[in-house]
């Protein structure tokens, strides 16, 4: 799971993907260019995982995230940001709430709402574009010869580009699953699913306000939308231990750092859950689709898994939580074998049995 963080200059997005990944950006030349990094998935119950098998070896799921190139005029003039956005399966779009003098902004003026529509309008004209060459190419090779497969593509493409012309972003479009493998190969940004960050002072860290002007053009566009402050996440970072952070977090009445609250929602838009495997050798989160099967989330451990699988020892982390051991969900008939059809749910904890 890829996420890039793109936004106009002085956001914050440099300062989020130095706090999430720990990578210190110290030449400026590097961030003209893709900037990758990963972070781990939090998740409480995998730690309570850890502290109850004590595994020799832990491992947590981890989000690659990617720094993106400032959007402004010269990298959007030049498209190299929409070809590295293309190639993200989630954007994470940082936009300034905070005023400060000492930081320019690029249009004069602090305003969220506008940043927020100027970049959606720039992501919305790029697929377009993209539409609209493909039309007329398609329409100069169905001319030349009569072809089912591409007619099929031009009149999608058609339905695509009138879409498109209603300024709603592709991920609202229904599509079969013919039509998605047509265009799977495509640069369509708007299908690619997108949080935003507000960037916002200390002090507006517990206004409501915010965020819920952001509300209608973010239901009505399937966007994801945080609230989150770089600069006091930055002193978050710096604290040493645990309980200093969680105290800092506390006084400020923040419930989930940046890194909590980004990850949850990628894993919301992008419909991913979580499992676990567990044992005294290895503790490990993994990520499958909603709606996977045994046989696919064994798949994610290691290929071998799903091709010669049997069954599937499940038993969910909360049982395990509320008993206290194996033993116990044994006894009290909680421990379940399951064949090819069980469908994975989020906190299930899986011991694949399998014949290659």
């Amino acid at each position: 799971m890829k996420v890039g963080i793109i936004g106009l200059p002085q956001a914050g997005k440099k300062t989020l993907f130095q706090i999430l990944t720990g990578n210190e950006i110290t030449d400026p030349a590097k961030a003209a260019k893709p900037v990758p990094g990963a972070a781990d998935i939090l998740d409480s119950r995998f730690n309570a995982l850890v502290d109850m098998y004590a595994p020799k070896k832990q491992v947590q799921a981890r989000l690659d995230l990617v720094l993106l190139p400032k959007l402004e005029a010269e990298t959007i003039s030049k498209g190299d940001i929409f070809k590295d956005i293309a190639d993200m399966d989630a954007i994470c779009h940082v936009i300034r709430a905070f005023e400060d003098d000492a930081v320019y902004h690029v249009s004069g003026s602090v305003n969220p709402f506008r940043d927020f529509e100027g970049v959606n309008a720039e992501l919305l004209m790029h697929d377009q574009i993209f539409a609209e060459k493909r039309i007329q190419r398609l329409e100069e090779e169905v001319k030349k010869i009569k072809d089912e497969t591409r007619q099929k593509e031009l009149e999608l493409m058609v339905r695509i580009k009138d879409h498109l012309e209603q300024e709603t972003p592709l991920r609202l479009m229904a599509l079969t699953g013919d039509e998605e493998k047509m265009i799977r190969s495509y640069p369509f940004i708007t299908r690619k699913k997108m949080v935003i960050a507000v960037n916002v002072a200390e002090e507006d860290l517990g206004s409501r306000d915010l965020l819920a002007g952001f509300k209608d053009s973010c239901d009505s566009q399937a966007i994801e939308a945080m609230m989150m402050s770089a600069k006091v996440e930055a002193e978050i970072a710096l604290l040493d231990t645990k309980e200093e952070k969680q105290e800092f977090l506390e006084d400020l009445g923040i419930a989930e750092t940046a890194l909590e609250k980004l990850t949850r929602l990628c894993l919301q838009s992008l419909n991913l859950i979580s499992f676990f495997t567990v044992g005294k050798d290895e503790v490990r989160q993994w990520l499958v689709r909603q709606g996977s099967t045994a046989p696919k989330a064994a798949g994610v451990i290691h290929s071998d898994l799903e091709r010669g699988f049997i069954r599937a020892e499940v038993f969910s982390y909360e049982d395990l939580m509320a008993l206290g051991s194996e033993a116990a969900l044994k006894k009290s008939g909680r421990f379940y074998v399951e064949g090819k059809d069980y469908i994975v749910r989020d906190g299930d904890i899986l011991n694949i049995r399998f014949s290659v």
